[in-house]
């Protein structure tokens, strides 16, 4: 007679295609989650439990891993046993789901995907987990903090080593420990929906009036308490979009920044996907002002396009061009933004995938495009006109480090304004900004 299995766990199935897509396919999970939820049918409850469960898994698998480990005989495990695991820890230690429940999906889980013979393996890995909280095991884990600090937070708060150590270097010899936890903490929080209301095109109280609340700094933010983004009216046209607090002011630091004489020409250098531009594009329609938001990548500016679909027909034209060998003529602009491919270790609560995928030398390989980008928009702005460089990433030397290179070499513009956002001081992503100025001839 054939051994019966139970109905497939849907929620946690769909977890785990979002792990396997991350692990395998190098997908994020913020993008990949939407297609598995509509793949599986989810949505309310069952959405929000498939969300939790990957997204936490992919987070705090610098903490699990060891866990894990420490209850193996062998550490070796195929890599879709430990992604079962790592949701089967996930709900042990950081969820309110019983143990017998988060352990009994589990096993039914990897028989269901890889089959009978680990299924034995994760029920006893997972009762032994399930047999100590999460302080203890972070004890049993992580470094002696006494003796070694930035590897214990390391474990603890699940990031790697030198992300860990570029961070505390960012916030600087007065920070105290307690802030870089406050720090690494806020990085394994997931953030609320931000909305930017495209100013001439959307009102704030319009968003206010879907379930929205003002956001403390951008006259056009509203943070979403929950709901799907999309079904809101302004959302779904174009006239208002996605978008974090902190990305909004980057935008408003170049359309607002000081500014003698012709004001008529902006450009964004690195546009996609496309959020700051739409901003942009809305405040230089109302002002009169033309934008040009250049995109490298196709696929890229198509989604800057489609975010200008609601924008006046003549005030933006979009590129897909090389920002570093730019076809127009040098000084054609009088406000540029330089919003810096970077490590984006500033919006790790957002793609927290990307600790695990970022390394040392992939800073080092950016720092060079970084500082070709910042003399590509100085040599576009005409003198007199500003230039507000930008990254996703507080790493210094993704930041203050580029911008100081850059205007050392060149000996024509000036910083004239900068300012460094922190998730858990500001709520926003850690974005940077500096305002250059170039000098009148």
């Amino acid at each position: 007679m054939s051994e019966r299995r139970r109905p497939v766990d849907r929620p946690r199935r769909a977890a785990l295609d979002v792990l396997t897509a991350v692990r395998a396919d190098r997908a994020y999970a913020n993008l990949v989650l939407p297609q598995v939820l509509r793949k599986h049918g989810l949505d309310g409850r069952d959405a929000a439990l498939a969300t939790e469960l990957a997204s936490g898994a992919i987070r705090m698998q610098g903490l699990y891993d060891p866990v894990i480990d420490a209850c193996l005989a062998k550490p070796k495990l195929q890599p879709e046993v430990r992604d079962v695991l790592r949701l089967g820890v996930h709900q042990l230690l950081s969820m309110r789901v019983p143990d017998h429940a988060a352990i009994s999906t589990s096993v039914d889980l990897v028989h269901q995907t890889v089959g009978r013979g680990p299924s034995g393996l994760v029920n006893a890995v997972l009762r032994k987990i399930s047999a100590r909280p999460v302080d203890q095991w972070v004890t049993d884990v992580a470094p002696d903090p006494s003796t070694d600090l930035h590897g214990h937070l390391a474990v603890a708060r699940s990031h790697p080593r030198w992300v860990v150590d570029a961070l505390a270097e960012a916030l600087g010899p007065d920070a105290s420990d307690d802030e870089l936890a406050a720090l690494l903490d806020a990085d394994n929080a997931p953030p609320r929906v931000t909305l930017a209301a495209r100013p001439g095109l959307a009102e704030v109280s319009e968003l206010e009036a879907a379930g929205g609340t003002r956001t403390s700094r951008s006259p056009y933010g509203v943070e979403l308490a929950g709901g799907d983004p999309a079904s809101i009216p302004a959302v779904a046209e174009g006239r208002a979009g996605v978008q974090d607090e902190g990305s909004q002011l980057v935008a408003l630091a170049m359309s607002d920044a000081d500014l003698e004489g012709r004001d008529e020409q902006w450009l964004d250098l690195c546009a996609g996907p496309g959020g700051k531009a739409a901003l942009l594009a809305a405040i230089a329609a109302q002002r009169g002002a033309h934008l040009v938001a250049n995109e490298r990548q196709p696929h890229r500016a198509a989604l800057v396009a489609s975010a200008m679909r609601a924008v006046p027909r003549g005030t933006v034209d979009v590129l897909a061009g090389d920002g570093t060998r730019p076809p127009w003529v040098p000084g054609t602009f009088d406000r540029v933004l330089v919003d810096a491919p970077c490590s984006g270790l500033g919006a790790l609560r957002r793609r927290a995938e990307s600790r695990w995928r970022r390394t040392p030398d992939d800073v080092d390989v950016l720092v060079g495009l970084q500082q070709v980008l910042l003399d590509v928009a100085i040599d576009s702005v005409r003198p007199g006109g500003v230039v507000v460089y930008a990254t996703c990433s507080p790493v210094l030397a993704e930041t203050t480090e580029v911008v100081a290179a850059v205007l050392d070499r060149r000996g024509d513009a000036d910083e004239v304004d900068r300012f460094q956002l922190w998730p858990h001081r500001d709520g926003t992503d850690a974005m940077f900004a500096a305002t250059l100025r170039r000098r009148p001839l």
